[in-house]
This record gives structure tokens, C-alpha cells and sequence, in this order.
């Protein structure tokens, strides 16, 4: 697992599934970095983005500047049993982006957003490297 302030000094070329309903979240870094936000499905609990406040073109191109991970418990008027919101802030020079993700359970299963830093691919080798 990432630290969420990792994305400091980052800079986003492309950003997938950040909508209301989504249950990832993927920023592909300049640098080739792709962090995934995502919950680790286990049996009885959902967990996906509630709302998105801000246009997620605004953190394209760039440098990160701030990125902050807030959480609190959901009260019974927004889940059935037991809840967690999860709140994501991040700042470029041109505007900011609130994340805010809902997860719900029977109160025995988590209901935790993760951020992990995905291994990176390797990159296929060039013909005129390859030798036989």
C-alpha cells in the first residue's frame, strides 16, 4: 500500500474511472507510476465513489501540489448498518478535486478505500535488442 501524499510532486497524465459509481480509480503518473484507489472486495460490504466535486481534467499536467486522506463514520440516515466515508483531496495550480467514497457493510467487513502503487510493466524489448 501507497501513502496518499506520495502523489506530491506527481504529475497526472491520464486519469481513469474518477465518476460517481466507480469502484476504482486509476492515475497513471508522468513518470510511468500508476497508483490505483480500489477496495479489496471481501463479501458483504460495497464500497464505491459517492461524488466527485471539482473536474478531474484540473489535476492533468500539472505537478501535484496537496493530496490529503480523510475518514469518518457514515451515520444511519446514509447506510443501513454500519458505514465509512472516505474523503480525498488533491491540488494542482489549476484547481482542486474532492473525492468522497462511501463504503457500507454489515459492520463485520471492511469498508476501507486503498491506494497502491501498481508494479510497473516491462517494457518490451526493442528488436534491435534482441538476440537469438
Amino acid at each position: 500500500m501507497a501513502d496518499f501524499k506520495d502523489l506530491i510532486g506527481k504529475t497526472l497524465v491520464r486519469i481513469e474511472g474518477m465518476h460517481k459509481g466507480s469502484e476504482q480509480i486509476d492515475l497513471v503518473c508522468s513518470d510511468g507510476a500508476t497508483y490505483r484507489m480500489q477496495h479489496y472486495q471481501d463479501c458483504c460490504e460495497h464500497v464505491e465513489v459517492e461524488d466527485v466535486v471539482g473536474d478531474p481534467a484540473y489535476l492533468i499536467g500539472s505537478p501535484i501540489s496537496f493530496a490529503d486522506e480523510s475518514s469518518h463514520d457514515a451515520g444511519s440516515e446514509e447506510v443501513s448498518e454500519s458505514g465509512t466515508w472516505t474523503f480525498y483531496k488533491l491540488a494542482t495550480a489549476k484547481g482542486w478535486v474532492d473525492l468522497r467514497w462511501l463504503g457500507s457493510s454489515n459492520g463485520y467487513y471492511s469498508e476501507s478505500v486503498f491506494f497502491d502503487l501498481l508494479p510497473s510493466s516491462p517494457s518490451p524489448a526493442s528488436p534491435e535488442s534482441q538476440h537469438d
